[in-house]
């Protein structure tokens, strides 16, 4: 029989790309201590990446060597795995939907869980928790014009609305308006103006 080393290996590569391989769903394999320290193993000797504490994917084998899995993928399965809300900062929003040309410095997404510091693909991602309100519409376009007024913030927010409105479809709007009871009243004002004129 392999070693557990190798026994993980052959589980992680079960895995579909991008998929969080912790501790606790390894033990049928081995104990607690035995398991923590095959993967503080395999992530020394590159078999494994460490995400965070407790948290491990494969790297992905490429015609150009072994890399980090996409962040598309990671970041959702973070999600389902510990239950939260993980969206994109209001600054990463603003740029997708042209408000900015700034590029962030720094990979940060929003989340209804702890702070946290992920290492993804050699770089830090952060995950800062939020107000409920930041988290509303996840993965939508209601959800991502919300972020990015919020990063714009009371003085910018209408010319933002108003260069996304002609973007903006029925369902959009309508899933806008569907939020505005827990978005602050700077905010849901010019939203409902947006909704009242359309």
């Amino acid at each position: 029989m392999p070693g557990l080393p190798r026994q993980i290996e052959d589980y992680a590569a079960t895995l579909p790309e991008g998929a969080p391989l912790c501790p606790s769903a390894l033990l049928h394999l081995g104990t607690r201590a035995a398991v923590d320290q095959a993967l503080s193993r395999l992530a020394r000797r590159g078999r494994l990446m460490r995400i965070c504490q407790g948290v491990y994917m494969r790297p992905i084998k490429t015609r150009f060597g072994e890399c980090s899995p996409a962040i598309e993928r990671v970041i959702p399965s973070l999600s389902k795995l510990w239950g939260e809300v993980i969206v994109p900062c209001g600054g990463g929003s603003a740029n997708v939907l042209g408000l900015t040309n700034q590029v962030p410095v720094r990979l940060v997404f929003l989340t209804s869980g702890p702070d946290r510091n992920l290492w993804i693909d050699g770089q830090p991602v952060v995950l800062r928790h939020a107000p409920r309100w930041q988290l509303v519409a996840p993965n939508r376009l209601a959800g991502n014009i919300v972020r990015a007024l919020a990063w714009l913030g009371p003085q910018e927010v209408n010319d933002g609305l108003d260069r996304l409105a002609p973007r903006i479809s029925a369902e959009d709007l309508a899933e806008l308006a569907s939020v505005r009871a827990v978005l602050p009243a700077w905010l849901a004002e010019p939203i409902s103006r947006l909704v009242a004129h359309a």
